[in-house]
């Protein structure tokens, strides 16, 4: 049997692609808010920190088999961006291209942003220093 999303939808289309248009969507992971919204093709979906990124990672199925997150998102055309403090952390789906990072975190067949990680991260570390500065102005 053919992988999910790989049976034609017409005569000629070898892809079965889904557009998802969203403004106001919220998704709950272990606890976790992200904030979901999409351009059509492309979904971005906002952790608030580089920590809660990772906890919804550790939560979310691997890609073991033809079902898995990447190759629905492959099969439909469409591409997950996770940010973080407006920041591409990891792409997931059509548009990814892992790099060697990527295989050697383990994470393959999503791409990591290591600029867009270490950017969140030094964002949070400042945010994190201004926070008592704040209370004393």
């Amino acid at each position: 049997m053919a992988p999910f999303g790989s049976r034609p939808v017409n005569g000629t289309d070898a892809r079965a692609p889904l557009s998802v248009v969203t403004e106001d969507l919220t998704l709950t992971v272990d606890g976790v808010d992200l904030d979901v919204r999409s351009t059509g093709d492309r979904l971005f979906v906002e952790v608030a920190t580089v920590r809660d990124a990772l906890r919804v990672a550790r939560r979310l199925p691997g890609d073991s088999d033809a079902r898995g997150p990447a190759a629905l998102l492959t099969a439909t055309d469409l591409t997950t961006e996770v940010r973080v403090r407006g920041r591409t952390v990891a792409i997931v789906g059509a548009a990814a291209r892992p790099g060697v990072l990527s295989r050697e975190l383990g994470v393959a067949p999503a791409e990591v942003r290591i600029a867009g990680a270490l950017g969140a991260g030094m964002s949070g570390l400042s945010a994190a220093a201004s926070a008592p500065r704040r209370l004393f102005n």
